[in-house]
């Protein structure tokens, strides 16, 4: 019997809780309509932003060049009549070419286009929340009529401002190590060195930053679900988590990744200059952050209910204890 019970409280694994959210959404048609109509509005400013990011990630470099700790040693060369010539490349100005830019894209990512995706995630996750426990069958209509409940969405939006400012030092962590590595390792010349420590920095920080994702993911689920919010609902993820993180890095991952190789292969393709190739980039993404947030709430479930059982086993040991 012991066995069988510690079969039996097994965590889902990442592939088992991934099959499920694809199950499920392959499973409830009027859900993927739904979900695809109520995130029209992410996926038209999400298609603009990538235009204007992958842009940024091409012309990268020539940006890098123009920062003022980064020094050029390289020069044009011309053939002229008095002989061979030497002059400067025309340089654009990082102040009135790029930082404009880079200051746009900050503000739209961090402002309307986080709004809009949390939005997305709340209508998502409540939708989901109910399919899953309700056994009735809900029509798209119903769907419609329970979508927005505005307690809901200024809760969560709490919530979100924490996983905003945490996740944004994460995310200039990553600059933060380049720069600073290279200011280091610049004038020695140990090239390699200089990579190896960057790479187990990132490596490091990459790692943090997934295993807390996780955490986040839940705080918004706890949120929509639980109705508990701001510290309060990343402390209750914190603790279902414990035991657990090293799955939530997983999965976060493998969401990690997919965003990834889906950007880079557009970039690769120039799907940014074509038009169609950038939409459907963004459509993919779309699906790829609901199976996100299906997953999530799924892996929030399974926590709870080990954490159920844990609690139920312990009560459980106390009492046969106190028999004894």
């Amino acid at each position: 019997m012991e066995s069988e019970r510690e079969e039996v409280k097994q965590n889902l694994g990442v592939l088992d809780i991934l099959n499920e959210a694809v199950t499920f959404y392959v499973t409830n048609i009027n859900f993927i309509i739904f979900t695809s109509l109520t995130s029209l509005p992410f996926f038209l400013l999400m298609v603009y932003f990538e235009i204007s990011f992958q842009k940024i990630m091409v012309e990268a470099p020539q940006i890098i060049s123009l920062l003022p700790f980064f020094e050029p040693n390289y020069a044009y060369v011309y053939l002229s009549e008095s002989g061979y010539s030497y002059i400067d490349p025309p340089r654009k100005s990082f102040r009135n070419d790029y930082l404009p830019v880079l200051i746009q894209l900050g503000f739209i990512y961090l402002v309307p286009l986080h709004v809009l995706e949390l939005c997305s995630a709340v209508i998502t996750m409540d939708s989901a929340s109910k399919l899953k426990s309700e056994e009735s069958y809900i029509t798209l209509k119903d769907m419609f009529k329970s979508s927005i409940d505005m307690s809901i969405m200024k809760g969560t939006l709490i919530t979100s401002l924490y996983v905003v400012f945490w996740s944004t030092c994460f995310l200039i962590a990553f600059p933060w190590i380049l720069s600073n590595c290279y200011m280091l390792f610049r004038d020695f010349g140990y090239y390699i060195f200089f990579t190896v420590i960057c790479f187990v920095a990132f490596t490091k920080v990459l790692m943090a930053y997934l295993e807390w994702s996780g955490i986040w993911n839940m705080s918004f689920v706890i949120s929509v679900v639980e109705g508990i919010y701001g510290v309060g609902a990343i402390r209750v993820s914190y603790f279902l988590s414990r035991g657990n993180q090293k799955r939530g890095l997983v999965l976060m991952f493998v969401f990690f990744a997919l965003g990834v190789c889906l950007r880079l292969s557009c970039v690769s393709l120039e799907c940014y200059k074509r038009g169609y190739g950038i939409f459907v980039q963004i459509g993919v993404l779309t699906v790829v952050n609901t199976l996100k947030w299906v997953s999530s709430m799924i892996y929030f479930y399974d926590c709870k209910e080990r954490k159920m059982e844990k609690k139920v086993d312990e009560e459980s040991g106390k009492i046969l204890q106190n028999d004894s």
